[in-house]
């Protein structure tokens, strides 16, 4: 392999590393204990989400009119149990609990997914936005947890192609064409 790959390679682990530790250093946000709908109509806490645990890892989704969404989404079926043995996970969206869950079910995920439409939950993480009149979301994940009987932010990221949590991205990388054009679908 090219030294300088190699050397390179190094250098982004390193640097990986640093922003995990920065990370854990970085000053908790506190949030608000918001209600979503869960895929049979009940309204659920974001607290017992948690369950008996004090930490929970929380993907935000964009709905299913994103296919990039639905790509990250559709890849956690492999990631379910592995996640869910450390810490209790969801996948959160903007869709009403109705389509999220004929969604859902299309497509076979194996996860707990709930709905906070008509809630300001996206947009007081950071991951709503409104631009012409429009709302639109931002995909991503945030890593919560409970501390001195509050909930906090500990952590957050956001997705896109190339980012760390869709190995697909890296895989087409490791060639001469990369993506080559490619795009998520919702059927291959």
């Amino acid at each position: 392999m090219n030294s300088s790959i190699e050397q390179l390679q190094k250098e982004i682990q390193k640097k990986q590393q640093e922003l995990v530790e920065l990370r854990k250093q970085a000053p908790l946000e506190e949030i608000k204990d918001y209600n979503f709908i869960d895929k049979n109509g009940n309204t659920v806490s974001l607290r017992s989400l948690f369950q008996d645990n004090d930490e929970l890892l929380v993907v935000h989704n964009m709905g299913k009119e994103c296919r990039y969404c639905t790509m990250w989404a559709d890849g956690f079926r492999g990631y379910t149990e592995i996640i869910n043995d450390r810490m209790p996970w969801v996948l959160t969206s903007p869709n009403t609990p109705n389509e999220l869950k004929e969604f859902a079910e299309s497509r076979d995920w194996n996860f707990n997914y709930y709905s906070f439409n008509g809630t300001s939950f996206a947009k007081d993480l950071g991951f709503e936005y409104e631009k012409e009149g429009r709302t639109f979301y931002n995909p991503g994940v945030s890593a919560l947890i409970i501390k001195d009987n509050k909930i906090y932010r500990a952590a957050k990221d956001n997705f896109g192609p190339g980012d760390l949590y869709n190995p697909a991205w890296h895989f087409f990388d490791l060639f001469p064409k990369g993506t080559n054009g490619w795009q998520p679908k919702y059927e291959y």
